[in-house]
């Protein structure tokens, strides 16, 4: 398996799980206290907000981003879908690389004005692992309320996708 071909499984994989928690939140909104539910927006929005500064960077654009936070959560709706857009956006850019294009070095600005220099698989590695990290503080809020939260594993949405891997390989 190439470097490719596993980015792009774990993009699809992270906008299955973006999916999935983002819809278990919008489907308990009813049921978390507000308070809850703004620090679940807030640091689903902090993830968001380092995907789009890596997209940037990924590009070598310029970013406006001068923090990776912001104090008011962004309404629901409009962070659901720029996140949506966002993960499409890391599917169709990963399947367009190559394998030196995924080794090439690019310096870039963080929010805070440091510099930087990743590969660009580095940089897509951080994005997933970032993702996933944040994902799980959602998914710990979530779980202390309800007792369980969305699926968001590698292995569940592989096999969400191809079922036949839960099938056993000896006969």
């Amino acid at each position: 398996m190439s470097a490719q071909t596993l980015l792009t499984s774990l993009f699809q994989y992270k906008a299955w799980a973006d999916e999935g928690l983002f819809s278990g939140l919008n489907a308990l909104s009813a049921n978390i206290p507000a308070d809850e539910r703004r620090v679940a927006i807030l640091i689903l929005n902090h993830a968001h907000i380092v995907d789009r500064i890596f997209a940037s960077n990924l590009q070598r654009r310029e970013h406006a981003y001068t923090r990776t936070g912001a104090d008011e959560a962004p309404a629901f709706e409009e962070l659901y879908n720029a996140v949506r857009e966002t993960d499409r956006w890391y599917v169709d850019y990963v399947a367009e690389l190559s394998a030196e294009d995924l080794t090439e070095s690019i310096a870039f600005k963080f929010s805070d004005g440091g510099y930087g220099r990743m590969s660009r698989q580095e940089m897509l590695g951080h994005v997933i692992a970032h993702g996933g990290y944040h994902r799980g503080e959602v998914g710990q809020i979530i779980t202390q309320l309800t007792g369980s939260s969305p699926p968001d594993t590698f292995t569940g949405y592989l096999h969400t996708i191809e079922p036949v891997r839960r099938e056993p390989a000896w006969g």
